[in-house]
């Protein structure tokens, strides 16, 4: 019997790999440690999810199958999963509907079956279910008012996705066969799908992958106010600094090669990036505070 085959839950397929290997923080010290726990349990759950979608040895049938009973473990319709019980925890003691992670599962069933993006709008819905429930997720987690929050929240979690997509668009295709550029924009500038394979980028590829960078910093602008639009301090401290790191990164693949060169941060200029992104927010709390006191009084 094969590796693969001998898989039977999700929990099999895991890689080891955790929040402290991501991009991006994950439920840093800067959340209240009465959030963190269901965080932490939700990065898990949809870790689990990921691995299967990305396992090499595994069918997208199989995939599937085992993605279904990630979802039937947490909705209480299969078996338990020890990826899930955490997060069932967490989201009774926060009085939340596990819709966000079962909307992932959406989209890792995608990358099962789905391996290449026509356009712009196809990728964004593609994020609509791989990113942007996250962000719904944390400020959920924190009581922030959807109507207010979630906007912004969309457009930085879409630019996140489509930043790791650029970062890693060597590696997916030579090892998953998986390309996220949309293959309007390829053409558009006379590249070829197989350039992604090189130790090198084209001058044809730099070009997609600089306009690609150019849509995501218009993603981070739209979702620049976030961080003044959250009540909780430390949420908004945690925002500001993923942020900051993503508009510095996504400026790097204005000119630099995701294929040849290093587009990740050393852990010194992520905590110098990081800190100006929590000092600029900083500096906006005290201004932010006497603006809503003053609307709150006016309503009186």
């Amino acid at each position: 019997m094969s590796a693969a085959s001998a898989m039977q839950t999700a929990s099999d397929a895991r890689t080891g790999k955790g929040a402290h290997d991501e991009n991006f923080p994950v439920a840093s010290h800067l959340i209240h440690p009465r959030n963190r726990g269901a965080i932490l349990a939700f990065y898990n759950y949809v870790r689990a999810g990921d691995d299967v979608a990305d396992h090499a040895d595994l069918s997208p049938e199989r995939k599937l199958a085992l993605l279904d009973a990630l979802a039937d473990a947490l909705t209480g319709q299969g078996a338990s999963d020890p990826s899930v019980e955490p997060l069932k925890r967490e989201l009774a003691a926060h009085k939340l509907p596990p819709t966000h992670a079962l909307e992932l599962l959406d989209a890792f069933r995608l990358d099962a079956r789905k391996s290449r993006y026509a356009d712009w709008d196809e990728l964004i819905q593609y994020c609509r279910y791989s990113a942007m429930p996250v962000g719904r997720f944390v400020l959920d987690v924190h009581g922030e008012d959807p109507a207010r929050v979630w906007k912004t929240s969309d457009a930085i979690c879409a630019a996140l996705q489509v930043l790791n997509h650029m970062q890693d668009c060597g590696k997916d295709f030579r090892h998953l066969d998986r390309v996220y550029i949309p293959l309007d924009l390829m053409a558009k500038h006379g590249a070829e799908v197989s350039m992604l394979g090189l130790d090198r980028a084209t001058p044809q590829l730099k070009a997609v992958i600089r306009e690609l960078a150019e849509r995501t910093l218009v993603l981070l602008e739209e979702g620049a106010p976030l961080p003044g639009q959250i009540d909780d301090f430390r949420l908004s401290l945690e925002i500001a600094a993923i942020h900051r790191l993503a508009v510095v990164l996504t400026r790097g693949l204005l000119t630099r090669d995701p294929l040849s060169e290093t587009v990740h941060h050393s852990k010194a200029a992520f905590a110098m990036t990081a800190l100006g992104g929590i000092a600029a927010t900083l500096l906006r709390r005290p201004f932010r505070s006497r603006v809503r006191r003053g609307k709150t009084g006016a309503n009186r």
